[in-house]
């Protein structure tokens, strides 16, 4: 079998839908034996465990060698960040650390083998990517946010500090209480307790609840939302472009394949 079917027999099994589902289940096997491995559990249910383990490992290898022999360029392979970072997790997964002192970072890996699944789906890639690509726009209303949260810590911990020092005993304890308000997390109580002194106090709670859980966590919502968008537009934009040039290397090939037909005749 020379080079070329190779790699067409290796595309072909990369793009079996069963064989997705395959490694797709695998990795949920992998999470299930790292959360069975939390537990205390007999020493030949354990053994079992390890060879699981050690087969899914196996597993996941193969998948990774015939994604790579999958690929038309080779060197192209690593530019994508999610081959880089499957490829990592295999490698490390096959180092035998287990009983030494780097068993801590073994388990680690073992644990990231989990989000191998958004690598693997497509439409997880696609939310991941849409995350990430919202990040700088979000970044400017998580510092709006962070400064509205600011000001009300410093406003309550001038004000609330001799009601509860627990809560509003300093700047960083009234971030986190104030973090406890937009949660909803007995807000209700906290409220209630500055009442008492303060009957008006209640307009500063609204006024912060309406400010972050309502108007900022729905423009957050909104930007994700509207990156989404973009990013199901840009792989509508990619796919068309590919269906394109497809239909175009079609297009050529019959017309040399007439233009051979032609000469034929004339010869």
């Amino acid at each position: 079998m020379n080079i070329q079917a190779i790699q067409a027999a290796s595309q072909k099994l990369r793009d079996n839908k069963l064989f997705e589902l395959f490694v797709v289940s695998v990795i949920i096997i992998s999470a299930l034996l790292i959360g069975a491995k939390t537990y205390v559990i007999p020493e030949k249910i354990l053994q079992v465990v390890l060879w699981l383990d050690a087969s899914i490992t196996v597993i996941f290898l193969f998948e990774i060698i015939v994604r790579f022999i999958a690929e038309p360029n080779k060197k192209r392979f690593f530019h994508n960040g999610w081959n880089v970072f499957d490829t990592l997790v295999v490698v490390v997964s096959l180092i035998p650390i287990e009983n030494s002192d780097m068993a801590l970072i073994g388990r680690l890996v073992r644990i990231f083998r989990v989000l191998r699944m958004v690598s693997i789906i497509p439409e997880l890639r696609t939310l991941l990517n849409s995350l990430l690509r919202a990040l700088p726009q979000l970044g400017y209303v998580l510092l709006l946010m962070f400064i509205i949260f600011y000001i009300y810590a410093a406003v309550g911990s001038t004000f609330f500090a001799q009601i509860n020092p627990e809560l509003w005993g300093d700047i960083s304890i009234s971030l986190l209480t104030l973090f406890r308000v937009m949660t909803f997390e007995d807000w209700t109580d906290v409220m209630y307790e500055t009442m008492g002194t303060y009957p008006l106090s209640w307009i500063y709670y609204l006024t912060f609840i309406f400010l972050t859980a309502f108007a900022f966590l729905n423009m957050v919502i909104g930007i994700v939302v509207n990156v989404l968008e973009d990013e199901h537009a840009r792989e509508r934009a990619e796919q068309e472009e590919a269906e394109g040039k497809a239909t175009i290397e079609d297009l050529q090939a019959e017309i040399q394949e007439l233009k051979q037909l032609i000469i034929q005749q004339q010869k």
